[in-house]
């Protein structure tokens, strides 16, 4: 797990958000180029796609804070830090002992101990320190088609031909994305037998929840227990979809649009699949059966079921009736 890339002495970037963009700055490039190879408006469509990432990670904020239980957390951080679900100290030895001052809070990075126990210090402006993580996919998917219905509507781009290159454009960059969650140990998976897992340094997001929550390690545990790269499981999942979509099903599609309804059939199955195995903290229903993700993936394959076949549909009738 490394959750910053550390270049040249202080200078760092982390590492989520460094592989998330340059994921999606790779695909608008190959998105680029296909635009210019139907013959459409490569210009228009570099605004296009540079305005869908910024609505993306804007709805990825939001449905983050609002769906995965963290909204009074941001609230808290800005109006009384002590209300946050406060930290013990730790001792060398893993004991939890009560603070007594914020000067013990600091050497733990937190400012206030409050009740003898430590919480951050005041931050109105956390929820958009988006370089921090805490962004939820299907927020940003359906914030940037949104936008993106109303560009290509607005400046007369072909709708279908430019949603095509969405589908493989988007599946590329959440490769990248998702292993941005690895490198940062962020979206980790359930507890399974050790041939199978990987195990996250100490301090991870893992390592925490075994020891805090689970009480399954002791305080000097190297490691986590072994849990599933669900964050890899991920990555080669929109691996293959990217490979199906832009190397197989691009230039032999039979109608417009399929490119991009076929993206967002793979990726809900996928993600459904996947996010069985997920243990993190990712917003749950149905007595934390299904999560936020699930529910919204399961209303997207069915419209991508219905607007395919319409589709398929006008086109058949299109070529009938010349």
């Amino acid at each position: 797990m490394y959750p910053t890339f550390q270049l040249f002495g202080p200078l760092s970037f982390p590492a989520y958000f460094t592989l998330l963009l340059f994921g999606f700055m790779l695909a608008i490039w190959l998105g680029w180029r296909e635009q210019i190879r139907i013959g459409g408006d490569a210009n228009k469509f570099l605004d296009l796609a540079l305005w869908m990432l910024i609505w993306g990670v804007v709805g990825a904020r939001i449905l983050h804070v609002f769906a995965d239980g963290h909204f009074w957390d941001y609230v808290y951080l800005c109006v009384d830090p002590t209300k946050t679900e406060g930290k013990p100290l730790w001792t060398k030895t893993g004991l939890q002992i009560p603070c007594v001052s914020d000067a013990q809070c600091l050497k733990q990075n937190y400012s206030i101990c409050f009740e003898g126990r430590c919480h951050p210090g005041r931050d109105c402006l956390r929820v958009f320190k988006i370089w921090y993580g805490g962004l939820a996919y299907y927020g940003g998917f359906i914030a940037a088609v949104a936008y993106g219905m109303w560009f290509i509507r607005k400046h007369r781009l072909d709708f279908w031909k430019t949603c095509d290159i969405g589908g493989f454009g988007i599946a590329l960059g959440l490769v990248f994305g998702r292993l941005g969650c690895f490198f940062s140990g962020c979206c980790f998976g359930k507890t399974c037998a050790a041939d199978v897992g990987l195990r996250f340094p100490r301090w991870s997001p893992a390592w925490w929840q075994h020891f805090e929550e689970m009480k399954a390690i002791g305080w000097t545990a190297k490691t986590s227990l072994p849990v599933h790269p669900t964050q890899l499981y991920s990555a080669f999942a929109n691996l293959l979809i990217f490979a199906y979509l832009y190397l197989w099903l691009r230039k032999r599609k039979s109608f417009d649009g399929q490119v991009w309804w076929m993206f967002v059939v793979l990726y809900a199955i996928s993600r459904f699949v996947i996010e069985f195995f997920r243990n993190d903290d990712r917003g749950v229903f149905f007595g934390g059966y299904l999560s936020t993700s699930q529910l919204i993936g399961v209303p997207l394959i069915a419209a991508a079921i219905v607007f395919m076949l319409r589709l398929k549909r006008r086109q058949s009738s299109t070529a009938s009736a010349s």
